[in-house]
């Protein structure tokens, strides 16, 4: 756990007043009872610690409606799509989310990114979590739907995009909006047009989300999942790369069941995946894999090879 305090930078009391007021003006509802306990509720995302709280930097102004649960996600971003190898794409997950008790889970912005071993594992870079208390998310919320665009924002910037650019995902939970926000090459904008002052918004939300402790500058905690997201494909063996053994005793290839493939999103990852808990996981006895991991080979118990990897998955996931 951090060491003493910690604080989020201060925003300025006028504009956070202002961007809440409007955001309440615009979107009306009941008020939530405000929570100003330090210690994580019965329930949190964090399996085996404890969120480090952030101290307030000040009351609550306004009162933005929103779900107080530990699984209900009311202020999330993810980035993905554009083209990149299926391992990557089933091992994709939101860089940013808010809970409704005030746990938020987050990856930090590297500033090199992760590089495969000699033998092509890549470890990657670990979630960290910490909790707002009410008047930090009602400031955050009203930054989200002032500032952030996302109050007025349309549910589709993708026309005219960018084919194999990402496409960066809002999803809004609160002041009695409930939607999803699909922009793409966000931050790639080539030319003006009717949408520059809404794709200037949802860079400056992005941006702070995706830097939300500031390079490291604010204390969190690692994310230690109780859960992740094992992704399993029959690959050839190569020379000179390391095969590890079948650490499932239990588990068999054919355990991993490929999802459906008819654009519905219900089905899970189209490659073939299985949830795993936290043990199954350090069976693998691998060290700095909290963040999760891609391209370890396995020796089946079939004798075949194959490529394995997983990340965690936060707790409103259901594999």
């Amino acid at each position: 756990m951090p060491n003493g305090p910690i604080r989020l930078p201060v925003v300025a009391r006028s504009c956070a007043l202002l961007l809440v007021a409007l955001a309440a003006a615009a979107c009306s509802g009941p008020s939530p009872s405000p929570s100003t306990s330090a210690a994580p509720p019965s329930g949190s995302p964090i399996a085996g610690a404890s969120a480090t709280a952030i101290p307030s930097t000040g009351p609550t102004v306004g009162a933005i409606e929103h779900a107080t649960g530990a699984t209900d996600v009311v202020l999330r971003l993810e980035q993905g799509g554009g083209f990149v190898a299926p391992e990557f794409l089933a091992t994709q997950a939101p860089s940013f989310t808010l809970f409704g008790n005030g746990v938020i889970v987050f990856q930090q912005t590297p500033t090199v990114f992760p590089q495969p071993d000699a033998n092509g594992v890549v470890k990657a870079i670990p979630w960290r979590t910490a909790k707002l208390d009410e008047g930090q998310i009602q400031e955050l919320l009203g930054f989200a739907l002032g500032q952030g665009g996302l109050g007025t924002a349309r549910e589709s910037y993708i026309a005219g995009g960018i084919a194999d650019a990402p496409d960066t995902t809002f999803t809004i939970r609160a002041g009695g909006i409930d939607k999803t926000v699909v922009v793409n090459a966000l931050g790639m904008d080539t030319r003006g047009g009717p949408d520059t002052v809404a794709r200037a918004a949802f860079s400056k939300l992005a941006a702070r989300l995706q830097d939300f402790d500031q390079g490291g500058s604010i204390d969190s905690d690692v994310y230690q999942a109780e859960r992740s997201r094992g992704i399993l494909s029959e690959r050839d063996a190569t020379p000179g790369v390391e095969v590890l053994d079948w650490p499932w005793p239990a588990i068999k290839p054919a355990d991993f069941k490929a999802g459906a493939n008819d654009g519905s999103g219900t089905g899970g990852p189209i490659a073939p995946h299985r949830t795993m808990t936290a043990d199954e996981v350090a069976a693998l006895k691998l060290t700095g894999i909290e963040g999760g991991v891609q391209g370890l080979t396995l020796r089946g118990p079939d004798g075949k090879a194959y490529s394995f990897a997983t990340r965690p998955l936060l707790v409103d996931e259901k594999e």
